[in-house]
């Protein structure tokens, strides 16, 4: 029949044709999408007892509609990153029940019960114990798997091969690496930021740091990738008295430098941190870096004893984890610049009274993780970095 995009009204008739659902008079459907690339239903039975998500990309950014064009196989990497995480760390992806192809739409499970990190950590919560540690696991399993120590290499090629993504690559490159740090129509900012914004842009040494994160991102093929992972790729929860973490919309991934990932997650916990300083609500955001990075050490160190390639001993594994610290330490740096001086701003900062103390440290920050990268040489040089800035 060939791609067509889904109403909800073809939602049931959809969900029975594809054998999920018995019955399609028996569903009920809402449309929730509220993300900028997908369209996102809800499918749930009379009795609420049976319930299921449907996730389609579109041909275009549904944000900005056709004038946008972006390929809908975005949704392929998606499928085949969850296929990846389901053998090594299931219980912290949603459960996918089927991937239609032709019609790059996901049915997986509904995680309605569960809650959006950002949104939570906007409302004031605090992240809990359990939650940045089962990223760091999540970041550990998923790397680990894919990389040359837990990935036999010709089935490292062929996932190379097939992970390649040009089109959300360039995204990356440009919107998170590049244009920042140029005169582009993609940037906005408060007006009261003009003059870090110019001094970026100027800023020679910035420049060069960011042009060496950028070509390790472009080159660095060293393990699958989220490609994404924010606050907001994240949902927490609990589901019969124990602690639930979901990472999910893994539609940028690629084979990349693991820090990435990891520097991600970290920018939007910083990012965070500034929100509820400026609110005086700060509560557990301060130990976030911390608890992920040991999660992912920790977890990666015990799965070395099982990889493929010997040749590489434990002294190289020191060195090795060393390199993805200061790459996730750099790119932290630069997902914070572009999240207030680039293209996609954050809600925990563009909902604030008064959001430009908080945007003007957050920025400062950026800068600082960018070229000080290689002299933060653990998680108190960077709290200690934070806290100058407070």
């Amino acid at each position: 029949m060939g791609y067509r995009i889904l109403e909800t009204d073809d939602i049931p008739a959809y969900l029975s044709e594809r054998g999920h659902w018995p019955d399609p008079a028996d569903i009920e459907v809402r449309e929730v999408s509220d993300g900028n690339m997908n369209r996102v239903f809800l499918a749930s039975s009379a009795d609420g007892a049976r319930r299921l998500a449907v996730k389609q990309a579109l041909p275009w950014v549904r944000v900005a509609g056709p004038s946008w064009p972006m390929s809908p196989d975005r949704a392929d990497a998606e499928a085949r990153a969850y296929r990846q995480v389901a053998r090594v760390a299931p219980d912290r992806i949603p459960t996918v029940h089927g991937y239609d192809p032709e019609n790059h739409a996901l049915v997986m499970e509904d995680m309605s019960d569960l809650d959006v990190l950002r949104t939570l950590l906007n409302a004031g919560a605090p992240y809990g114990p359990h939650t940045s540690a089962g990223v760091g696991e999540f970041v550990a399993r998923l790397s680990f798997a894919t990389s040359d120590f837990g990935m036999p290499s010709a089935e490292r090629k062929a996932l190379i091969a097939a992970s390649v993504s040009p089109e959300l690559c360039k995204i990356t490159e440009d919107v998170v690496l590049s244009e920042p740090y140029v005169e582009h129509e993609h940037n906005h900012w408060l007006p009261d930021l003009d003059d870090l914004a110019t001094a970026l842009r100027a800023d020679t040494r910035l420049r060069t740091e960011v042009a060496d994160l950028r070509h390790t991102f472009m080159t660095g093929a060293q393990a699958l990738l989220h490609g994404d992972l924010h606050t907001g790729s994240v949902m927490v929860g609990a589901r019969e008295g124990a602690p639930v973490v979901r990472v999910f919309d893994p539609e940028f991934s690629f084979v990349g430098p693991i820090g990435y990932d990891l520097g991600l997650y970290w920018a939007n916990a910083l990012v965070s941190e500034e929100r509820a300083r400026a609110l005086g609500a700060l509560s557990d955001h301060a130990d976030q870096l911390r608890l992920s990075w040991e999660a992912f050490e920790a977890d990666f160190r015990r799965l070395w004893p099982t990889r493929v390639d010997t040749f590489f001993d434990d002294a190289y594994l020191d060195r090795f984890l060393r390199r993805v610290w200061t790459d996730s330490v750099g790119y932290a740096g630069a997902e914070i610049v572009r999240r207030v001086i680039g293209f996609a701003h954050l809600t925990d900062l563009t909902t604030l009274p008064d959001p430009v103390p908080a945007s003007r440290r957050a920025l400062l920050l950026g800068r600082e993780l960018i070229v000080r990268r290689g002299e933060l040489e653990d998680v108190e040089a960077v709290r200690a970095l934070v806290e100058s800035l407070a």
